[in-house]
Parts: C-alpha cells; structure tokens; sequence
C-alpha cells in the first residue's frame, strides 16, 4: 500500500471533557465497536476490580479518575482509528493541552444534566486557537437531563461554537426511547446494556410515517416531528469544509455507558473527520504527505509496565514513514539514534511495529533522550511549534522523606520532572528544591508515583508563591545586578534557565515597573506571547 493510501486510512483524534462526563467510558465503547476489547472496564467505583482499559496507572485505578493520556488504535471500516483518551480532571490539563498538540480532531463529551463545565469551555478554547475540527457527543441520555435545545443554545454561548444536530434524542431518563439519525435519517431505538441489533435501527426518510408511532407512542412521536421541523428550519444544512475549517460543529447525542449512539457517532466521524494534518515548524509547514520522515515527542511517561521500569517517549508521526532501527536525527540533541523496538498502543499493551505512518502515535523508549517538544527527522532540521509549557500555579519545597534513598529520589523527580508531570525548580540562596504544578492534585500524584515506582518518600513543605516567570535581558549586567538585587526570589529550572518567583501579584508588577530592562515570560520557551503584560 502506498504512503497516501496509508495516509487516507488513518484518523487521529482526543476525547476531552470535564472529569465525570462519560470520556473514558465513550472511549471504551468506541474500542468495543472497533472489536479492540471484548469487555469494557468498569470505572465508576474504586471496590471493582475491573478497571477501564485505558486507564492504566495504580493511582487511576485507585482513584477512578484519568491523570496521564492513554493512546489506543484499532481498526474500523477499513480505517486506523488512533484516540487520545485525555484526563479530564483541571489539575492535569498540562498534559492534556499538550496532547491536543498530536490530534487532528476532537470528540468533546457533555454530561446532559450538567452541560457545559468549566474544564469543557477550557478545552475546547485550546482546539479553538488551532481550528481543530470537534465533534459533541452528549452524554448520559439514559439519565433526566437538560433540554436538547437548551444544550445546543449552552454549546454554541459558552463554547463559542455553531452547533448543528446531526442526531435528536426521543424521550429522556424513564422516557428514553431512542435518537433519530438526522444524518442517516433513521431511527434507532434504544435497548439498554445491550449492543445495537440490526433489528433496533429502522430506516424512516419521512417522520410522518405511521411507524414512529408505532415503536415510540403517540406523545414523543408528536414531539419529535415538531423538534426536527424546528431544526430543519434553525440550523444550517451539514457543511463538511465548514467543519473541517473548525466553523461548524456536529452534534450527536447518546449513552455511553449503555453502548447507545455511539455507532452513530463512530461512523459518522470516520466519514467526516479529517486525516493526517500538515504540521506547523519555525522552518516552515510539513505536509503529511510529504516522503521524508518528520515526527515530534509530545508526550513522555516512565513506568507504564511497573515490572520493567520503562521510560517511553510518545512520538507523533508527522510526515514520511517511521521505520524500525532506522537512523533519525534528534534536532535538539544534533545526534543520530535509531530505535530497535518501537511500539504500538492498545491502552497498556503494547506491540511492536516495523513501519508507522503519519497520524499514528509510536512509543519509543527512552534513556533519557528526549524532552518534550523535541523533533525527529531524517536529516532535515525541524523545530516543531505550538507544544505549550504552562507556568505552574501551585508551589511546595519537596523534601526527603528517607535519607537512605536519595539517590532514588533524586532519579523520580529528575524523570518526572522531565514526562512534564510538574516543574522543578532549585532556590539560589538556599539550594532548596520546589516543585510547582498547574493544580494541587497532582503534588499526590508525584508523592505516589516516587513511592510505589522508585522507592523514594518525599515530604512537602508550604510555600507562598503567586507565579514563576522566566526572565531574560539584553543587557548581562543589567541580568547580573537585577539577580543580586532579588536573591531570595531567583531559582533556576531544570534546564538551568533564571526564573522568578513572584510571591504576590504586586511583587511581580514591581519588579517589572523597577527593571524594565528585564523580560518576564509565563514560559520556559520565552517566546513573545508569553511575555508578562
């Protein structure tokens, strides 16, 4: 098969919602349909055993909730469907946003009794400033809910997005009888904890027809053809270049956990959603159909197999064919390595391939290579762009919590530090260390994983910062005096770059009112977009 046609198979996309909406369960279910597990895990209570396939982390398990993005690809209608099962929960939206770096399109899950959340309106403002292409799956109909068309009117406010029904639920919670497929204009009855029958979808071109009454009753029968007219007449028709461009957003409603509308919705994006994507660099625009390989690490998780202590890089394939030991160049590095057992993901498990093609997500393992953000390419020398660094938000000095292990301690932190879990960052005066998060959650999450996956006890102690700039000046002197003059509040990163740590909103505006000669930046790239205002 030809590199296009390769091309032409493969559909890459993330499921992002606010935690609880449904996202990894709507994720197992699209495996289920694509005949990638046989049985789904159960995530809404810690007691059962049976976990979600896509969460594989002890701390997930333990927790029922994602923290760390799970890939998984299977096969459906002749297509490679790669989803990125992100974590909803804010306190890692860091490694969700940079996750939405790898995907070409986006499935966001609404819970219809909660509607839009405030993780949700996060989110989709991150694929909105890329255009990508997003898809609404509403959630939980099986439960009482929101109105339809309150949803759809919550949708297109607070998301900022032109929603257009491509499904319409009949009934809702006790009620709940089916959706109609506007898009394939058929009926699809809803049979609870089972997997859609042939004999549950009937196909009606005219809502008038007899039969609705028949298999729905009189009231919702009524209902439905008054909500379809008001659609019809409301909405705009279906525009795939529209939506493609990220100006039109399908919307499709169903319950997940029930395997309900989720047919729907899979065969639906296999016929909409887009392939491959070009791939934005400093240098220049690299189309996916381009011959020669490129790729970039967006992504970087140790000990996902806890018996072999290994460290893999999540690699995008952006252009070309990425071959098993095959030479490529690490930009950063300047540096030649080749790779001797790529993989393949289906949640935790794992297989090794010989080729990969753009759109697909290769784990490659890692000694200690790559950071995030770096590129791979057969010669060419690729800066890929767009891939964020947050400034954290919470602060806390870390602490031995067992001198017999720090050499153990001082590999988690290094090796977490560099998967982008959190930031490090050691004070000048003192030599203290302090690590800052974008949310407090995931201080828990490092104290586990040094315990349970490199032997080490950290303890924290309280720390009162407001923000952590990264700061640059032309003039070295000015740098030198301005570093002698804020001691107590100058730290270095991982990197060894000069970061600030602001204790309070005015301290920050101070010190930029009294050094004007020095940049502050909300960002280890210090790039001008991230420039303190």
């Amino acid at each position: 098969m030809s590199l296009l046609q390769e091309i032409e198979k493969r559909k890459t996309f993330g499921i992002i919602s606010h935690p609880d909406a449904g996202k990894t369960t709507l994720t197992e279910k699209l495996l289920l349909f694509g005949g990638a597990i046989q049985v789904a895990g159960a995530v809404k209570s810690n007691k059962i055993k049976k976990h979600a396939t896509s969460d594989f982390m002890e701390i997930e398990k333990q927790r029922g909730i994602s923290v760390a993005t799970s890939v998984m690809a299977f096969n459906y209608r002749e297509k490679q469907i790669n989803i990125l099962d992100t974590p909803g929960h804010k306190d890692f939206a860091e490694d969700t946003y940079r996750t939405l770096t790898a995907v070409d399109s986006a499935i966001v899950v609404i819970d219809v009794a909660k509607g839009v959340e405030e993780q949700t309106e996060k989110l989709v403002g991150v694929c909105k400033t890329r255009n990508t292409p997003m898809i609404v799956f509403i959630n939980k109909l099986d439960r009482e809910g929101k109105d339809g068309f309150d949803l759809l009117d919550e949708v297109e406010q607070k998301l900022k997005m032109k929603a257009i029904p491509l499904s319409w639920p009949v009934g809702m919670g006790s009620d709940f009888k089916g959706v109609y497929n506007l898009y394939e204009k058929k009926l699809v009855l809803f049979m609870p904890h089972s997997k859609q029958a042939s004999e549950d979808v009937i196909e009606i071109e005219d809502l008038s027809d007899p039969i609705l009454e028949e298999k729905v009753g009189e009231r919702l029968a009524g209902e439905l053809r008054d909500e379809v007219q008001m659609i019809e007449e409301v909405y705009p028709p279906f525009d795939r270049q529209a939506y493609l461009d990220g100006q039109l957003n399908p919307v499709f409603f169903g319950s997940a956990v029930n395997n309900f509308g989720v047919k729907e919705l899979l065969d639906c994006f296999v016929d909409i959603a887009p392939g491959p994507l070009a791939r934005i660099t400093e240098e220049r625009t690299v189309e996916a159909s381009e011959p020669v390989f490129s790729g970039f690490i967006f992504k970087i998780h140790a000990n996902m197999d806890p018996k072999h202590r290994d460290r893999i890089a999540f690699l995008r394939v952006c252009s070309g064919i990425f071959k098993r030991n095959t030479n490529y160049l690490h930009v950063r590095q300047n540096k030649k390595i080749k790779f001797s057992n790529p993989t393949a993901f289906m949640a935790s498990k794992k297989t090794i391939v010989d080729e990969s093609y753009p759109g697909d997500i290769v784990g490659l393992y890692d000694t200690g290579n790559f950071k995030i953000g770096d590129g791979l390419t057969e010669g060419e020398k690729l800066h890929f762009k767009g891939i964020p660094s947050f400034s954290p938000e919470q602060f806390r000095y870390i602490e031995n919590g067992d001198p017999m292990k720090t050499k153990q301690l001082n590999k988690g932190i290094r090796q977490l530090m560099e998967e982008g879990v959190a930031q490090l960052f050691i004070k000048e005066d003192t030599g203290r260390k302090i690590v800052g998060t974008v949310g407090a959650l995931q201080f828990d999450v490092i104290q586990y994983r040094l315990e349970h996956e490199y032997g080490a006890k950290c303890l924290y102690d309280p720390l009162n910062i407001h923000r952590a700039c990264w700061i640059d000046a032309e003039d070295a002197t000015e740098m030198k005096d301005f570093v002698s003059r804020r001691k107590g509040n100058i730290a270095k990163d991982i990197e060894g770059n000069l970061v600030f740590l602001a204790e309070s909103r005015w301290m920050l505006q101070s010190a930029r009112e009294n050094h004007p000669a020095i940049k502050f930046y909300f960002s280890s790239e210090m790039n001008d977009e991230e420039q303190v205002q």
